[in-house]
């Protein structure tokens, strides 16, 4: 296929409640405007994905309960090979790609890169999304694995741009130090775009980067040395079947949670109101969205972390199960 018809593609990483998701609906509001039909492959730890009310009328497929880059990398070429068999009846414009927050994204660069997929698509950029109000803390000795610290180097490194989000979060002396520490990590010449709430310039997030990122020396060792061993830690886990409270219960509760759990979304029901609403926490923050009466959910929470198997996640769960706020 001629150069010219490869369809553009735009691989979203970044580490659990970097700000992905909100990063990727931005750039398809902008196809949107112009007319532009995005196809979008969105990957999950879990076994269900909370957020498919984010991307109502869209052409979405979803793979889940893996990382796209090991374990499920199958299902990944298994979905490619079907968007070039459907290309001539549903043809795309453009293609997103956004991994688990513990995807390397170079495996799914290594995916792109072989036949026939080199023939039909065109990687434009990997971008990295990183959360500058954790970031230090990721890569404390004291507050985090060595697993978790390589695994956000090793997506620095990939990254052909870098969205440091969330700096609202942090004052100036913190920011500064955060982008030394990057610049540690993924080399002085780091494209580095601060922003909030992942509002990007979209001239900025559609340009064509990834031919420099090629030429970066640090990626070769990063394919050789990358193992797959961090995603072991890092797991997900489902709560069914969640009564009602009042919306300040949940709030206390999410609040509460322990530190290892890293990333948390799904719907809860307010009590008294019947209403469900769609839940994000990250950072230590969560955020209430409400949901159309139309849809057809039910309360669910997906918690993401590492070691959520001990004791006192147990107990923190338990009690929302038994309605013990």
């Amino acid at each position: 296929m001629d150069y010219k018809t490869k369809i553009p593609v735009y691989i979203l990483s970044g580490f659990l409640g970097s700000g992905k998701t909100t990063v990727l609906l931005n750039m398809l509001e902008h196809c949107k405007n112009n007319g532009q039909q995005p196809g979008i492959i969105l990957n999950e730890l879990g076994q269900e994905n909370v957020e498919g009310h984010l991307f109502e009328d869209r052409k979405v497929v979803e793979l889940l309960n893996g990382c796209i880059c090991c374990t499920i990398q199958d299902d990944l070429k298994e979905t490619m090979n079907d968007l070039v068999a459907e290309m001539d009846n549903n043809p795309l414009d453009v293609l997103f790609i956004e991994g688990t927050g513990v995807a390397n994204p170079l495996e799914i660069q290594e995916v792109l890169l072989t036949d026939p997929y080199v023939e039909q698509f065109e990687i434009m950029s990997i971008i990295t999304v990183l959360d500058a109000s954790h970031f230090r803390e990721y890569q404390s000795i004291f507050a985090s694995s060595s697993e978790v610290r390589k695994l956000v180097k090793e997506q620095i490194i990939s990254g052909s741009l870098l969205l440091l989000n969330k700096t609202d979060l942090i004052g100036p002396a913190e920011l500064q130090k955060v982008i030394r520490k990057i610049r540690q990590m993924g080399g002085d010449e780091s494209n580095i775009i601060q922003c909030q709430f992942g509002q990007v310039a979209h001239n900025i997030l559609f340009e064509k980067r990834f031919q420099s990122f090629m030429m970066n020396p640090q990626n070769t060792h990063i394919v050789q040395e990358h193992g797959h061993h961090h995603h072991s830690l890092i797991q997900a886990i489902k709560l069914e079947d969640v009564p009602p409270f009042p919306m300040k219960s949940y709030e206390k509760w999410f609040k509460g949670l322990p530190n290892n759990v890293l990333r948390a979304k799904g719907y809860i029901e307010i009590e008294q109101t019947n209403e469900l609403v769609n839940f994000q926490y990250a950072s230590n923050k969560v955020t209430f969205t409400r949901l159309p009466a139309s849809t057809p959910k039910k309360s669910i929470i997906i918690l993401i972390g590492t070691d959520l198997n001990n004791e006192a996640i147990s107990e923190h769960c338990k009690h929302l199960l038994e309605g013990i706020l």
